[in-house]
C-alpha cells in the first residue's frame, strides 16, 4: 500500500561491522516506520491490515491512532 513517510534525518546512517555485532542478524527497514532506522524494529507490523487502493499517513504524535487514511499525495517542485 502507498504510505507517506516523513524522515527527519539530515544524513545517512552508516552500517558497519560494529552494528552487525550489536544488532545480530540485520534487517534493513523498507517501510520507513522503524524507530531504529535504518534497522527494522518490527514497526511494519502496523501495515498488515492496510487496504488495497487506500493511502495512509503514519504520525507518531497521535497515541490513539498513529495511522490516518488520506485522500491523495500531492508532490510539489522545491525550486
Amino acid at each position: 500500500m502507498p504510505r507517506e513517510i516523513t524522515h527527519e534525518a539530515t544524513g545517512p546512517k552508516i552500517v558497519d561491522e560494529d552494528d552487525i555485532g550489536e544488532k545480530g542478524d540485520i534487517a534493513i527497514c523498507m517501510c520507513g516506520l522503524s524507530g531504529d532506522y535504518p534497522f527494522c524494529d518490527g514497526s511494519h507490523r502496523a501495515t498488515a491490515d492496510e487496504d488495497d487502493g487506500k493511502l495512509y499517513k503514519y504520525e507518531g504524535d497521535d497515541d490513539e491512532n498513529t495511522r490516518h487514511e488520506i485522500a491523495e499525495m500531492v508532490f510539489t517542485d522545491s525550486d
